[in-house]
């Protein structure tokens, strides 16, 4: 039997949406990264399941990037295959993006930021997800030692060639990003976002000037990591669970994040969220999206019910000064 799936009629009721800087452009406040659990060793009916929970609450976004996994591209494999199988005739109402920047295949050419890397790795990926497009195209990280102008007339070509829809950079800085946004301005092409980490606990964004330098020239700011791999949820103050990410994937997040001034931390902003009535991790979805220069927050999930808690912090997303010079506080 084919595995049939009919969207939520009501799926637009819930879900709140941001433009994207200037452009014409409306993100949903929380779209889906797909950078785990969605790789060759993770359930595919749970990747299925997930997907259809996010649609069906208004998520029109799909984040994934070339080297996504693992291993780098199944990702983006699996992804294509949900579209295939069920997301197809719904292709219309959704926002796909992807990225190249970082190590994908051997050699010289599968690394960074040359026009011969970011063209040849749109093709793979367009190939990998059965798409004659991407909505969202971007260079994943900043290259020293390519010119700026070569990596974002790369991003000019993939939206002038009709393989992207619209341009986007991701881990740059502010000065960097005003670069960008001069060249790509005077080709005329739609550079619209960017991506970057952001939390509590992770101000580089406020820090390096990427934050205040998109609200300058007008440009959308999607945000990753929201939960800092983990910190910001309740799941450590009662230890290290067997289950966790510590203990599974040690790539990202060690035991040594876990020091007693951190844990203190988690605990005083875990009781902030109990008094507003929600999860930590909900309060620090909704610290992001109360900032005026954050368009969309991307979450991770191993189970469609996290999604459903993350789109239900929608509804509170208003702090008071109060409580945002205590959060302040606590985190520095």
């Amino acid at each position: 039997m084919p595995n049939i799936y009919e969207a939520n009629n009501a799926r637009y009721q819930s879900m709140k949406y941001n433009r994207c800087g200037k452009s014409g452009l409306l993100l949903p406040m929380i779209s889906l990264g797909l950078w785990h659990n969605f790789g060759d060793h993770d359930d595919y009916e749970n990747m299925r399941q997930m997907c259809f929970t996010a649609f069906d609450h208004g998520i029109t976004h799909f984040d994934l990037a070339n080297n996504y996994g693992p291993a780098p591209g199944s990702a983006e494999i699996n992804f294509g295959r949900i579209l295939r199988e069920n997301l197809h005739p719904y292709r219309d109402e959704l926002i796909i993006s992807t990225k190249a920047g970082y190590l994908m295949w051997d050699g010289p050419y599968g690394d960074w930021g040359s026009r011969k890397y970011l063209l040849a790795s749109l093709d793979q990926s367009l190939s990998r997800m059965g798409l004659d497009y991407v909505d969202i195209f971007y260079h994943h990280r900043m290259d020293p030692d390519t010119p700026l102008e070569e990596s974002m007339m790369a991003l000019d070509s993939a939206v002038k060639s009709g393989k992207a829809l619209y341009a986007g950079i991701s881990n740059y800085d502010g000065p960097h990003l005003l670069e960008a946004a001069r060249i790509l301005e005077e080709l005329k092409c739609p550079f619209v976002i960017n991506q970057n980490r952001y939390s509590i606990f992770d101000r580089t964004v406020e820090a390096n000037g990427l934050r205040d330098a998109a609200l300058q020239e007008g440009k959308g700011l999607i945000v990753y990591s929201p939960l800092a791999q983990g910190l910001l949820t309740d799941k450590y103050l009662g230890g290290v669970p067997a289950d966790s990410r510590i203990r599974r994937d040690g790539r990202f997040l060690t035991t040594d994040a876990l020091t007693p001034h951190r844990l203190e931390q988690i605990r005083q902003l875990n009781d902030l969220a109990l008094e507003r009535g929600q999860t930590l991790a909900q309060l620090a979805i909704c610290w992001l999206l109360q900032n005026k220069a954050v368009t969309s927050v991307l979450i991770g999930a191993s189970r469609p019910e996290q999604i459903v808690e993350n789109v239900e912090t929608l509804g509170s997303v208003h702090f008071t000064q109060e409580e945002l010079n205590w959060i302040d506080q606590i985190s520095h």
